[in-house]
Formats: C-alpha cells, structure tokens, sequence
C-alpha cells in the first residue's frame, strides 16, 4: 500500500491543494483593490461528503429549550432584531471595484491558518507511519 492510498493523507493533500489555489485567487483579488470594475473571487469551499469514510449515520438534531422565562433564548428560537448575517457585504466604489480589503486580509489570514493546520497534521500522520514502520 502506497502512501496515496491512505484516504486521510489524500485528503490532506487536497486540502493543501485547494488552500494553495485560494492563496492564489485571494492574492489576486487583493492586487487588482484599485482596479476599476473589478470583482473579487472566491473558492467554492471542499466537501468531503462523498467520500467513503464519512459515516452515513445521521446524527438527531438538537435543540434548545427554555427551562425558565428568565432565561435568554437560544439561537433560532426567537426572532431577534440584531440577525445574525454572516453574507459578505460588497461595497461598490464610484470606479466600480468590489474589493474590501480588510475582508480579503481577513480571508487571506484564515486561509493561511487553515493550510498551517493541515501541514501540521500531514506532518504528524506521516510521524506516526514513520514510527510504525520503525524508521524514527
């Protein structure tokens, strides 16, 4: 068996993959901030629910009950006034262009985090096959 036929470290890879081209196209949206009618660009986020690993039991959902009328509500069980809107709100300047960039820096940092985590854990798993095998 070949280190590309384990499942997680393929997973792993493509993970990288896809952090790799987002760096790309979040680098790219953040050159072109003052170019007129520009648009920003985003990765679809990765899905790995077609794998055969994930598990097809489904988990019951839960929910929140107020056991006292003093208590604050659960999310969902009310509607409040303050929404929760995690959207992304583009503000078009007079040039045309789409681009925030404090939300793109904001992107470009949780990308970056995410693609250090799954190094951190490519690395790890590759460690542990290491010691199995005795090779440490």
């Amino acid at each position: 068996m070949g280190i590309t036929d384990i499942p997680i470290l393929s997973m792993l890879r493509t993970r990288l993959d896809w952090s790799q081209a987002r760096q790309r196209i979040l680098a790219d949206n953040v050159a072109n901030a003052d170019t007129p009618h520009f648009r920003g660009r985003d990765l679809a986020p990765l899905k790995f629910d077609d794998q055969p690993l994930i598990a097809s039991t489904t988990v019951p959902a839960i929910t929140l009950t107020r056991t006292a009328s003093s208590h604050m509500e659960g999310v969902g069980l009310s509607q409040s006034p303050y929404p929760n809107k995690n959207a992304p709100v583009y503000e078009v300047r007079p040039a045309g262009n789409a681009i925030n960039l404090e939300e793109e820096m904001m992107k470009v940092a949780t990308n970056q985090m995410d693609f250090q985590a799954a190094t951190a854990l490519y690395t790890r798993s590759l460690n542990l096959i290491k010691t199995a095998l005795g090779k440490r």
